[in-house]
Order: C-alpha cells, then sequence, then structure tokens
C-alpha cells in the first residue's frame, strides 16, 4: 500500500525515547523517495493520457496518487526534522563533542549540520560579554552552590581552574571544584556529581 514505508520511519522515530537518535535508516529514506518517484511517472502517464484521449476516468487515480505523494513528502519532512531537533538537542547535553556512538548514529549530512550548528553557536556566544564570551550552555537548572564534589571516572589529565590552581583528574578520585567549571565534563562522562 502506498505511503507504509514512510509512515514505518515516522514509527520508527516515535519508538526511541526523547533524547535518543536511532540510526538514520537511509534505506527507507531511498524506498520512499522511490515510491514517489513511481508515483510521480505513473501520474505524468496518466495524465498525459487523460489530457490526449479525454479519458476523466483516470483523474481519481491521479488525485489518489498525488495525495500519496503529498503525504510521503510530509512524513519525510517530519522524519529529517525531528532528527535535526534530536541533533540540536544533543549539542546542548553533550557539548561540542558527541560521544562515538551518537555520532555513529548520524549520516555525514548530518554530521556537517551538527558542525555548522556548534559553529554557530559558539560564533553567538563569543559575542555576549565583552570579547570575553558568555557560555549560555552551562548552567542549564539554577545552581544550588558554586562549587560541588565530583568524582573522576576516568583519567583526564591536568584539569586547570580560573584561579591557576591545576588539579589532576585521575580515575576514582574526588575534587571539590567550581560547577561552572565541570559541567562539561560531566556532560561528556569524565565526571560525576557525588551528591551527599
Amino acid at each position: 500500500m502506498f505511503g507504509e514505508k514512510a509512515v514505518e520511519l515516522i514509527r520508527e522515530l516515535h519508538r526511541m525515547s526523547d533524547g535518543q537518535l536511532p540510526a538514520f535508516n537511509e534505506d527507507g529514506l531511498r524506498q520512499v523517495l522511490q515510491e514517489m518517484e513511481a508515483l510521480y511517472d505513473q501520474n505524468q502517464t496518466d495524465v498525459n493520457e487523460a489530457k490526449a484521449e479525454g479519458r476523466a476516468e483516470l483523474i481519481p487515480s491521479i488525485k489518489l496518487r498525488h495525495c500519496c505523494l503529498l503525504r510521503n513528502q510530509r512524513c519525510l519532512a517530519a522524519y529529517l526534522y525531528d532528527r535535526l531537533l534530536r541533533i540540536r538537542a544533543l549539542r546542548w547535553e553533550y557539548g561540542s563533542v558527541l560521544p562515538p556512538n551518537v555520532r555513529f548514529h548520524m549520516c555525514a549530512e548530518e554530521l556537517q549540520w551538527f558542525a555548522q550548528y556548534k559553529k554557530s553557536l559558539a560564533s553567538f556566544m563569543r559575542s555576549f560579554g565583552g570579547g570575553e564570551g558568555l557560555d549560555i550552555t552551562q548552567d542549564m537548572k539554577p545552581p544550588k552552590s558554586l562549587y560541588i564534589e565530583v568524582r573522576c571516572l576516568k583519567d583526564h589529565g591536568e584539569f586547570e581552574i580560573d584561579d591557576g590552581t591545576v588539579v589532576l583528574l585521575k580515575k576514582n578520585s574526588q575534587h571539590f571544584l567550581p560547577r561552572w567549571k565541570c559541567e562539561q565534563l560531566i556532560r561528556q562522562g569524565v565526571l560525576e556529581h557525588v551528591v551527599s
């Protein structure tokens, strides 16, 4: 039946919870585009035949195929736009460096879009604060305290704080650090907030 493959793309996104990005379904997308091309070609043939021979009985099938084309078009646009929104949310969740398992689920065009979005966001953040910039991706929730206790989940190396203090982040070490310096590393999975 017409449109089933397009609807399956939407269902695939719907099955994934928010914040998760399913693998890009290039085969499904290609099948929908091939179906659309076949519908369009059949419509062109029937329209030419209806005009040339005056066959009015072809008009309902032409309209049906046209509606199927429009539906497939809307489904593809919804699929791609939903993926775009999820990728944009990943930038805010993980920062400018995506984990490899997330990057694996993206196609080359989505990776290119992510890189461009990252540059645009960085340019926007640099435009604030009199040349120093303002990181608007930090403190997504208002902090309760300026310093937090964190535990290092993996070896990261030296980490410099604004006052010049250098802290060595080794696996299973605990530190009391400024929240705004740690949030990015927490999102990347290097540190975890120790709640006492």
